[in-house]
């Protein structure tokens, strides 16, 4: 048994192989911030929703089971929830060059990768120890 075989492995694996890909794209962009006409690139984000989408269909349509007649009714709610609209904003800093990397944006977005990443490792270690720990005998 290996230990991607997982889910919860595979998906942490996963998550840190975009965030370095991510760090090597912003890594990318601050080194052609001198470049005329450079458009800074950066990865889609990555989304619980999207892996879980691809990994296992959705849910069909649930039902509240009634144990007893002194039970609340169920009341139908809307099944499709507003969604949130994001509006994409572009950037004002484009140099005379054409070259629009903003450096103070692109260190922000490092750092938050650089946490982000942090995060995923601490947890991939502390499910690897606790792994560790249900496979030990027990003690005496």
């Amino acid at each position: 048994m290996d230990i991607t075989d997982i889910p919860l492995f595979a998906m942490l694996k996963s998550r840190m192989g975009y965030l370095t890909e991510r760090q090597r794209v912003i890594a990318q962009n601050v080194a052609n911030a001198d470049t005329p006409n450079y458009m800074p690139q950066d990865l889609k984000q990555y989304s619980f929703q999207s892996h879980m989408a691809a990994v296992a269909p959705p849910p069909g349509p649930m039902s509240v089971a009634v144990t007893s007649p002194m039970h609340i009714a169920h009341t139908a709610t809307s099944p499709n929830p507003p969604k949130v609209r994001s509006r994409k904003t572009l950037d004002t800093e484009t140099t005379l060059d054409g070259n629009s990397v903003v450096l103070e944006d692109e260190m922000l977005k490092l750092t938050d990768t650089r946490m982000n990443y942090e995060a995923a490792v601490s947890f991939y270690q502390k499910s690897l120890n606790l792994l560790k720990m249900a496979a030990r005998p027990p003690s005496r």
